[in-house]
């Protein structure tokens, strides 16, 4: 069974399915309509050939009939012309007049019969089609009987019946097709609410289920589905709403136990005890951190006319690491645009996508080399490592919250490039990954410029 995915399609080909059997029924309907009337025709003329025929019967005197046809119908019952004849029978089957050869009635006569009636028969292999009529002329009963040979009928009519279906056709056929066209149009115009209803719920994101597929104009026969759907995404966000207020009063709650923890371990009298332990806490303290910047971007807004400096929130982010990069064995550098920058969005989230790629970059790279900040004036900041790069099978992977390349390592919680993600979706902003031909990694953040700015 063919299964269209296109509820167009599929109105369309059942549609064409029943203009195609109602096309046939109705020629069908048509014919049978038009042989009726060809019939009716017919067997009112032959009725009036014997009611003609009945008025031109005399009584004589003598008490006898006779039958005076004028030359016009002697004519039209001539045998050469042969397509009509006549015969005037009694009540006993006598044949009184004749045109046939043989003087033989065409019908054969039922005295039960009704006044009129309309008989077919066969005469030498030709069929015969005619009326009989009954009259009682001197006190006699008698049938007149007119018919004509099928195989000579009316030219008008065999016209009609021989070029019907033809001239039917070609005006039924670009009606149909017209008919069809139209159609589409109306079914394409029936659902367009429904194909705007698709284009919103694109839109509908973890990040966006705030987004409810519209109900005007949507048909009566889809609209319980429709509102089933915003039903569900009402549910939807009411779980997201309450994961993220979890999430945040979570972290919140893990705050304060921390900071008195790393209050006692500086107390400890075994110096290398407490630097464990605090390198511990600050670890945790920096997931709760990162908790939090997720529960704060989830419900978190940019103003549309909100601009911020590109090359100070990445000269302040590079100050701000240098000692945990100095601390560690690596360098940092701030390469590209030495004036301000302007790109639309909000500096403080700007700053925290930067830090999260620097922090990550000083993961990674390995130790005595540079971790380099790169700002065009494009509105594009670039943060380089030489660390083993990205593999095409982690590109998809290294962006979902809490994955690792190496879950033992330490310092990491698989967060910072998730938030770094989602600061960029804020901004309308575009992420790009790749590896460096000298060893390493780069990712990018191409933010929207504010002009005038420089043509790359």
């Amino acid at each position: 069974m063919i299964r269209f995915e296109s509820i167009i399609s599929r109105i369309v080909i059942l549609h064409v399915i029943a203009v195609a059997i109602t096309s046939v029924l109705m020629s069908l309907a048509l014919s049978w309509l038009l042989s009726v009337a060809t019939n009716n025709i017919h067997n009112e003329a032959m009725e009036e050939q014997a009611v003609s025929l009945a008025e031109h019967l005399v009584l004589e005197p003598d008490g006898q009939l006779s039958l005076h046809l004028p030359p016009n119908l002697q004519g039209l019952y001539s045998q050469p012309y042969g397509r009509y004849s006549y015969a005037v029978v009694d009540a006993a089957g006598k044949t009184l007049f004749s045109s046939l050869q043989n003087r033989a009635p065409v019908f054969a006569v039922d005295p039960r019969a009704s006044t009129v009636q309309f008989l077919d028969t066969h005469i030498g292999g030709a069929a015969i089609s005619g009326a009989s009529i009954r009259r009682i002329i001197g006190g006699k009963t008698l049938w007149v009987q007119a018919a004509e040979d099928l195989a000579n009928n009316d030219v008008l009519i065999d016209d009609i019946v021989d070029d019907f279906y033809r001239h039917v056709g070609w005006i039924t056929l670009p009606i149909l097709f017209l008919l069809l066209v139209i159609d589409i149009a109306i079914f394409r115009r029936a659902l367009w609410p429904l194909r705007q209803a698709s284009e919103t719920a694109q839109h509908i994101t973890p990040a966006r289920t705030d987004i409810r597929l519209p109900l005007q104009e949507i048909p009566s026969e889809v609209r319980p589905l429709v509102s089933a759907i915003n039903k569900a995404l009402d549910r939807l966000d009411e779980g997201f709403r309450l994961q993220r207020e979890f999430t945040a009063d979570a972290a919140h709650e893990l705050r304060t136990p921390l900071s008195i923890l790393r209050t006692r371990v500086e107390t400890l009298d075994d110096p290398g005890v407490a630097k464990a332990l605090h390198q511990d806490i600050e670890a945790m303290s920096r997931v709760v951190g990162q908790l939090l910047d997720i529960a704060e971007l989830e419900a978190f807004a940019i103003d549309p006319a909100e601009v911020a400096d590109l090359q100070a929130a990445a000269a302040e982010v590079a100050g701000f690491v240098a000692p945990l990069a100095l601390e560690q064995g690596r360098e940092i550098a701030l390469l590209g645009a030495t004036a301000p920058v302007l790109v639309k969005g909000n500096a403080e989230m700007i700053k925290r996508a930067i830090r999260n790629l620097a922090e990550n970059a000083i993961r990674h790279t390995p130790k005595d080399t540079v971790v380099e900040f790169v700002v065009e004036e494009n509105g594009k900041v670039a943060v380089q490592d030489r660390g083993p790069g990205i593999s095409d099978e982690e590109r998809d992977l290294i962006f979902r919250r809490f994955w690792r390349r190496n879950r033992n390592q330490q310092g990491s919680s698989g967060l910072g490039l998730s938030i770094v993600q989602r600061i960029a979706e804020l901004h309308g902003a575009t992420i790009e990954v790749e590896n460096r031909v000298m060893g390493g990694a780069q990712f990018s953040l191409q933010f929207i410029p504010v002009p005038p700015y420089p043509k790359a």
